[in-house]
């Protein structure tokens, strides 16, 4: 078998999540959704940022990344 450069894929099924938020971080989502709108012209439904910001934190959390990593 050849050795690729790139690693086998990994799984990408979806998963659908259902979470209550509280007011508060509803409407800063909201409020995220407009300035995202008003800095890329660009109109984005809270539920479709949502995975991008949790991807986007997650990475940026060095304990985490290095914790998984070992």
């Amino acid at each position: 078998m050849a050795e690729l450069k790139l690693a086998k894929l990994p799984d990408r099924t979806p998963v659908k999540l259902t979470i209550t938020l509280g007011a508060d971080l509803n409407q800063a989502l909201k409020d995220y959704a407009d300035i995202y709108q008003a800095t890329y012209g660009i109109t984005e439904q809270v539920v479709d940022l949502i995975p991008f910001m949790l991807d986007a934190f997650l990475q940026s959390d060095k304990g985490f990344v290095r914790t998984i990593r070992k």
